[in-house]
């Protein structure tokens, strides 16, 4: 089983070494919560956490 990461700057969860997302390799193993978004477009939440792409996410790193 691999071990999911999330990255410390957008928060995004994936597994592997570089973020798909923002390309960076600040990565935590440590977060609490995750939360998918659909549409970032009518979810308060992704603006809340400043997210702009569909996927999980964490809550807290």
């Amino acid at each position: 089983m691999v071990k999911e990461k999330a990255c410390k700057l957008c928060k995004l969860i994936y597994e592997g070494d570089i973020c798909p997302n923002c390309g960076r390799k600040e990565i935590s193993d440590a977060f609490k919560g995750k939360v998918e978004i659909i549409d970032t477009e009518k979810s308060q939440l992704a603006r809340h956490l400043k997210i702009n792409k569909k996927g999980w996410y964490a809550i807290r790193i």
